[in-house]
């Protein structure tokens, strides 16, 4: 994703969506974005994993609280639609 593309909360809602239900095993539209993460099952590996494609996807890494003080997809997404303007080029 270049860093000046707009990055909407919803576009990030879809991304996490998608990812947690690949592994899963399920429809993204049975994601609920607003359970916490802690009740998707995911054990450490695969929570390691998703972080690393975020971030692969994203540019740059997330702080390493972010998933603390957002710990829902919907409240991720926002911190995240956010973050990638504040780290965008201006200009």
């Amino acid at each position: 994703m270049s860093e000046q593309t707009q990055l909407s909360a919803a576009t990030v809602m879809q991304w996490l969506a998608g990812k947690l239900a690949e592994r899963l095993g399920t429809d993204p539209a049975e994601v609920d974005v607003n359970q916490y993460f802690d009740d998707f099952d995911l054990d450490s590996t695969e929570a390691l994993i998703l972080a690393g494609e975020m971030e692969t996807w994203l540019g740059y890494e997330l702080e390493t609280t972010a998933l603390w003080y957002h710990p829902t997809i919907a409240s991720l997404a926002e911190y995240i639609a956010e973050e990638h303007t504040t780290r965008a080029p201006q200009g």
